[in-house]
């Protein structure tokens, strides 16, 4: 998803927001939950959205997509500025818990005029690896998590109640997946006074960053769980109000519980592994196993470890973004414009990378779109709307039951 913001006679700033068609584009009922309303939203193509930055006045230009997308981007909107003499200051950033693909994902974004960096841990990662290659890192600004929020917590709820956070693709096997989903109904069983919730981020036929292939709802179906366990979608904020135990293997949501000092625990039942992520929480205290929560044991986070992580915790969590805002307001003000968008991968620096990930925009080498490149100039009507709504199901399908058998007919 990209946002623009712009002046406008009547208001102090207009927010129009723009999501880039694919397999991830967002539903409304995940955009309700984001909390921010746009005074104008649509779907476009890549190339729609370039046209409209080569035509549109706006100051303000986020990138809140993945790696790909915004390093497609960047070049594609260096190529429709480039007669320009002013353009908007470009934002993005690698938001959440940063467990793998830093330089991958780093290096992709670089070409941002900011590159926000969660944490002081973080902004320390991001500045090494831009210098570690020789690119420029003054892009990097450090802010906080920005979602984090809502009244820290009081005490045990009635009844008292335990969260486990789940991921969609974190563990990605049937038999992790299973484990996980099976501890979590005998914790239900062995407490029978506390509520136990699977929080789910999608629902199905919904589609996140990260391709779920093993749904818990399909998982949980194969079981038969008690009375005190259910599953709950929604803002995980909203669920943190009325959590007493947050659970999860890696997921942030462990940061949003841990801002508002709610008992957290990151579980070691599969090992502490990088392909978990939960490697990220070696020396936060929150380390433990499904046996020893049974056993009734808490763990204690490490207040410098909360501190280095953007979780602000001590009440200085509006502050933590006056850096990014005080940089915007001078690169706004900067006599002559702004120069040039300049990522570090290019034709040059990157010959046998970057092509391909530009043409899975459908655009060229230089940013300009490819022949036959998708960009129509009116939203579709109700048939294609209709088309395409049964395309992403019969992907989403695919991905979610189809692949899953053809691979295990291949381990036979």
């Amino acid at each position: 998803m990209e946002t623009g913001a712009r002046e406008d006679a009547q208001v102090d700033a207009v927010l129009d927001g723009f999501l880039l068609r694919g397999r991830a584009t967002p539903t409304p009922r995940q955009l309700e939950e984001v909390g921010v309303r746009a005074d104008s939203l649509r779907e476009v193509t890549a190339v729609e959205f370039l046209r409209t930055m080569a035509e549109e006045p706006y100051d303000l230009l986020v990138l809140s997509l993945v790696g790909g997308g915004v390093q497609a981007m960047l070049h594609g909107l260096k190529r429709v500025w480039e007669n320009r003499t002013s353009r908007p200051v470009v934002v993005t950033g690698y938001v959440g818990v940063v467990y793998e693909k830093l330089a991958d994902g780093l290096l992709l974004r670089h070409g941002a005029d900011l590159v926000l960096a969660n944490s002081r841990q973080d902004a320390d990662r991001f500045r090494a690896v831009y210098e570690g290659v020789g690119a420029d890192a003054s892009s990097v600004t450090e802010v906080a998590l920005p979602f984090l929020g809502g009244a820290a917590y009081e005490g045990e709820h009635d009844p008292y109640t335990v969260v486990f956070a789940a991921q969609p693709s974190v563990p990605d096997s049937r038999r992790d997946r299973t484990y996980l989903l099976n501890r979590l109904v005998q914790h239900a069983r062995k407490h029978p006074e506390r509520e136990v919730l699977l929080k789910l981020r999608s629902k199905p036929g919904e589609h996140t960053t990260h391709i779920e292939e093993l749904p818990y709802q399909k998982l949980v179906q194969r079981l038969d769980p008690p009375a005190n366990f259910r599953l709950v979608y929604g803002n995980m904020g909203e669920v943190l109000d009325r959590t007493d135990l947050l659970v999860t293997v890696s997921s942030t949501a462990a940061l949003e519980s841990l801002h508002r000092r709610i008992p957290t625990v990151v579980l070691t039942d599969l090992g502490v592994r990088e392909s978990l992520g939960n490697h990220h929480f070696v020396g936060s205290g929150c380390l433990a196993s499904w046996d020893q929560l049974d056993a009734g044991h808490r763990p204690v986070p490490d207040e410098e470890w909360v501190a280095r992580q953007g979780v602000v915790a001590d009440g200085s969590y509006e502050s933590a973004f006056d850096t990014a805002r005080e940089r915007i307001a001078k690169l706004l003000d900067r006599p002559g414009g702004l120069p040039p968008l300049t990522p570090y991968y290019t034709p040059v620096t990157a010959p046998g990378y970057l092509p391909g990930i530009l043409a899975r925009h459908h655009l060229g080498p230089d940013g300009t779109p490819l022949p036959g490149a998708p960009a129509a100039d009116k939203e579709p009507g109700p048939v294609r709307q209709i088309v395409r709504r049964a395309a992403r199901g019969a992907y989403r399908h695919g991905v979610q039951r189809v692949a899953p058998v053809i691979r295990r007919m291949g381990e036979l």
